[in-house]
């Protein structure tokens, strides 16, 4: 879910990117595409594929490098042998000081070839873009966190802190195997540590070369689908009646299509939409500011709604996702249902905490110095997303998790849930190396 995320995302200045340069691949650059190539062609989608086989080839990887079995944890329920995943350890020489988790989800949604240009299973580099499913979402980050700990092996580096990795299945479908949660309920010591990076932050772009945007992620949005049914006793379609579940169900539907929650503000948005309006400089730009001062002026709301992703993160939402119905083509419809799947505005308790967690200088120093190195003139705030991630099941057991600067996305939010899913190349490379060196930050 998440790289829609990065569009949410925030700095307090323009410039253009540190690497305008497009140099030739760099050996090192060119073992990890091979990672994040496997990945990306290993079909982890639930109808047909298996995270247990992703986990276990990212596992290979870890061996081929040097880490041993002792640090490599496998695991799948019985009832989900297709849903398993990993958590690699790379032991870390203090005694005392707790551990940095990596996590990322490995399961991706559903893609059928015959509604994409390409095949979504193969990963294609073309036009200065990776394409395939889970490109963006997420596996260019699980692809970076395998590829760290392969780095740490072959540097022969040494943390002060130990440094762990969790790819895990079931965030991109509500009702599978969560493997964050299985280990969090399960397996706590395992996965136990200070704090968690994981997806959700990242950069924007302006789709023309320019990164615009980097951002820390301290707060999501909960999710909850609800079942609409319509049942009758149906008929013989020669004979049509008023009383049918189809177009009943289509009335209760389009009620939902127009009905819009009110507006909230937590101190997060807030802060964005403020910081990230000032840098905009345009019409909608004016509108965040203005909103960010009074969300009761609504013909600045009018404005910022013209933004889908913007006016999603000042509100609960609502949309119809799946539909079913009848069950004969020469026959009154007995029964029609919907779902609608609903992304909930966050708590402001919950939100408040989160937001003093994104100040804290040890998290968030770190990111701004790197953010400041690779990207000279801009500045990382905090950013709620639209979606929820496993953060969800991680904070719920004291573990702080923070969507991290890095990699940056198009406005259009690079097909990630939808169709011709892509990367920017100079996005994953860059990212990479970003990635690595925050992890080392937090590690020494």
């Amino acid at each position: 879910m998440k790289m829609l995320a990065s569009l949410l995302l925030s700095t307090l200045a323009v410039t253009t990117p540190a690497f305008a340069a497009d140099p030739a691949p760099r050996p090192d650059q060119l073992a990890f595409r091979e990672i994040y190539k496997e990945l990306v062609e290993t079909n982890t989608t639930l109808s047909s594929g298996s995270c247990t086989l992703a986990a276990e080839r990212m596992a290979t990887r870890l061996r081929a490098a040097g880490i041993p079995d002792s640090q490599l944890t496998l695991f799948a329920i019985p009832e989900k042998p297709k849903e398993g995943g990993l958590v690699a350890v790379y032991p870390g020489t203090s005694k005392t000081a707790k551990p940095i988790l990596l996590i990322a989800h490995i399961d991706v949604v559903e893609a059928k070839r015959e509604d994409w240009e390409r095949d979504p299973f193969v990963m294609v580099e073309e036009n200065g873009y990776f394409y395939g499913r889970g490109t963006a979402d997420i596996k260019s980050q699980a692809a970076v966190w395998v590829d760290t700990l392969i780095r740490f092996q072959q540097q022969g580096y040494r943390p002060k802190r130990t440094v762990k990795l969790a790819l895990t299945c079931g965030e991109e479908t509500n009702g599978a195997f969560n493997g964050i949660e299985w280990l969090a309920a399960n397996k706590r010591d395992l996965i136990d540590a200070e704090f968690a990076l994981n997806e959700g932050g990242g950069g924007d772009s302006d789709g023309k070369g320019k990164v615009i945007g980097q951002s820390v992620q301290v707060g999501e949005k909960t999710f909850a689908n609800f079942r609409l049914e319509t049942r009758n006793p149906g008929g013989h379609s020669s004979a049509p009646v008023p009383d049918n579940a189809i177009y009943q169900l289509a009335r209760a539907v389009t009620k939902i299509e127009y009905y819009r929650f009110p507006l909230e503000m937590t101190a997060t948005t807030r802060r964005y939409f403020a910081e990230a309006g000032a840098v905009r400089g345009d019409a909608i730009g004016n509108a965040m500011v203005a909103l960010a001062k009074n969300n009761a002026d609504k013909d600045a709301e009018a404005i910022v709604n013209k933004d889908p992703f913007l006016h999603s993160n000042l509100r609960t939402t609502c949309v119809a996702t799946l539909l079913d119905g009848g069950h004969a083509a020469n026959a009154l419809p007995q029964r029609a249902g919907a779902n609608i799947n609903c992304r909930i505005f966050p708590g402001h308790r919950i939100e408040s905490i989160r937001d003093e967690l994104a100040l804290d200088p040890k998290i968030i120093g770190p990111m701004e110095m790197l953010v400041a190195k690779y990207w000279p003139g801009l500045k990382v705030i905090p950013s709620m997303a639209n979606g929820y991630t496993d953060a969800t099941f991680l904070g719920a057991v004291g573990i702080p998790t923070y969507g991290i600067p890095g990699m940056w996305g198009d406005p259009d939010g690079n097909g990630a849930h939808g169709l011709n899913e892509r990367m920017e190349v100079k996005s994953v490379y860059i990212g990479r190396d970003f990635m690595f060196d925050l992890v080392k930050a937090y590690a020494d």
